[in-house]
């Protein structure tokens, strides 16, 4: 199977994970500034990725398989680091639970759906939660150690990392439920059969897919 430029960076991302978490585990000053700058070079190449395989026609599934993985995987290690070596106050817990959640509900979204072949398409304001997440945490991992560094520990970092991660959650809880509710639209209540179309669907669907049941 032939990897292609914008898989290997989609695989940069899952690979700089265990550097993150021991640069987060030493947590001095530097370490704090270094994780920081790793996780930003992370976030950087999950447009990176995209843009080249769009502008040089190098889309695959192996690509359009692992992208979402690897987003996943470094939100998800990032904050439960965070949360688990004390970083985040306990007020912090709250916006970290409400991301972690919707992630797991988008990704069982995404798998029923495509039993359906229906997609689940990022939309606008979901970038935009995106972006906001990636700033929120790539802050929180500076920290005011890492400000200090950079001489601006008059500036409350951590504070303002949170104050972000917030907003991102409450984008999060948006998002969510415009995604929940572009599911449910395909989804038949048991207790009304099902229209033909959604039958045809699921049947091609289970045609399409050997093993399944």
């Amino acid at each position: 199977m032939a990897i292609n430029l914008p898989t290997l960076l989609t695989l940069s991302r899952i690979a700089a994970i265990p550097v993150l978490v021991a640069l987060m585990a030493a947590h001095t000053a530097s370490c704090d500034l270094a994780a920081c700058g790793l996780f930003a070079i992370a976030a950087f190449t999950d447009w990176l990725d995209g843009r080249i395989a769009r502008w040089q026609h190098l889309q695959s599934d192996l690509g359009r398989m692992l992208d979402p993985i690897a987003d996943k995987l470094l939100v998800g290690a990032t904050l439960m680091a965070l949360a688990g070596m004390g970083r985040l106050s306990p007020l912090g817990l709250y916006p970290a639970i409400v991301i972690m959640c919707r992630e797991i509900l988008v990704s069982g979204l995404r798998e029923y759906l495509a039993e359906l072949r229906v997609g689940l398409p990022v939309t606008r304001l979901a970038k935009w939660k995106t972006g906001l997440q990636m700033a929120a945490l790539g802050t929180l991992l500076a920290g005011d150690n890492g400000a200090a560094v950079l001489g601006v520990q008059s500036l409350r970092v951590g504070l303002i990392g949170e104050a972000m991660l917030w907003l991102a959650a409450l984008l999060t809880l948006v998002t969510g439920w415009d995604y929940l509710h572009a599911g449910l639209r395909h989804v038949t209540p048991a207790w009304l059969p099902a229209s033909p179309e959604k039958t045809e669907t699921r049947a091609a669907a289970r045609e399409g897919a050997p093993g399944m049941p």
